[in-house]
């Protein structure tokens, strides 16, 4: 997908207006463009926010979910309950509005207020310092990368997949099209050779569908949080399976306070934790190992 592709879900009126503040140049900076009914355009890059004086209204809205559903909104019905959509290119698209919940279940989201185009950023090679502490002499590291959100623990667990897919079978569960972002059963994001992915499928689930059927040699998955996430990994570890994990925290101390996250480190089924943080525009990781030894390094 052309990068400026992007602006063709859009309807003329608003292309023309993003076209004169979105361009080659800036576009690698460019991570949301948020459209809201009655407001401003925003566009959100790496360094600044951007406020287009364009008001939106209902039509539009209305306009852009045709073009995003290529004019068939029933055939994206479950993506949509989801609260997102995924482009060509692997670009989200969240969504708000009204939810209809039946017995517990979002079946539908109506009178649509708000759409947030989150712009996809693969960024190959931006693991290659990670990966020293995750593998070596052929053995992997049962590993959880934790980070507060925004600090890109998804962006490097998708580079380690890559990575590592050159030396082992990888098994992925994409609960919600984050890492592969499969759009009509092709990954738009590259994650290297040897992998296997099932998308759309509650984690829990997926690790073990995947270990019973694609044999995997590592399984990895994306914000793992809950008691079935724990008892998945422990089912895979035991069966011989290495891992691969991220989570949302940001310190082994907050790890050690979530009786979830905790349990991994109790049934020693962890045996590397990469904490990534963000600061000054720059990413730092630390490597917490079983033996307590720390390292620090500047991602480039």
């Amino acid at each position: 997908m052309d990068k400026l592709e992007i602006l063709e879900y859009f309807p003329n009126h608003i292309k023309q207006v993003l076209s004169d503040h979105i361009n080659l140049n800036n576009y690698a900076k460019l991570e949301e463009i948020r459209i809201r009914v009655n407001k401003p355009i925003i566009l959100k890059f790496t360094e600044n926010t951007e406020i287009i004086n364009k008001i939106i209204q209902t039509e539009d809205i209305l306009h852009i979910m045709e073009y995003i559903t290529e004019n068939s909104i029933y055939s994206y019905q479950k993506q949509i309950c989801e609260g997102y959509i995924t482009l060509k290119g692997g670009h989200r698209v969240g969504i708000s509005g009204n939810v209809v919940v039946e017995n517990d279940r979002v079946i539908n989201i109506n009178y649509i207020y708000s759409l947030n185009f989150r712009i996809s950023k693969e960024i190959i090679g931006v693991a290659n310092d990670i990966m020293n502490f995750i593998y070596e002499d052929g053995k992997v590291y049962n590993t959880l990368i934790i980070s507060p959100p925004g600090a890109g623990k998804t962006t490097i667990l998708r580079d380690l997949i890559r990575n590592l897919s050159e030396y082992k079978t990888i098994g992925v569960v994409d609960e919600r099209g984050e890492i592969a972002a499969m759009y009509k059963n092709v990954p738009q994001n590259n994650l290297g050779l040897q992998v296997d992915i099932l998308n759309n499928i509650p984690k829990s689930i997926g690790m073990k569908m995947l270990i019973r059927s694609m044999a995997p040699e590592v399984i990895c998955a994306d914000e793992i949080g809950t008691k079935e996430d724990v008892e998945a990994i422990k089912y895979a570890v035991t069966s011989g399976v290495k891992g691969i994990f991220t989570a949302h925290s940001d310190s082994l101390q907050a790890i050690k306070q979530n009786p979830i996250l905790n349990s991994l480190l109790e049934n020693n089924l962890i045996e590397r934790i990469i904490i990534l943080e963000k600061q000054d525009k720059k990413r730092n990781f630390y490597v917490q190992s079983l033996n307590s030894n720390e390292f620090m390094v500047n991602i480039k």
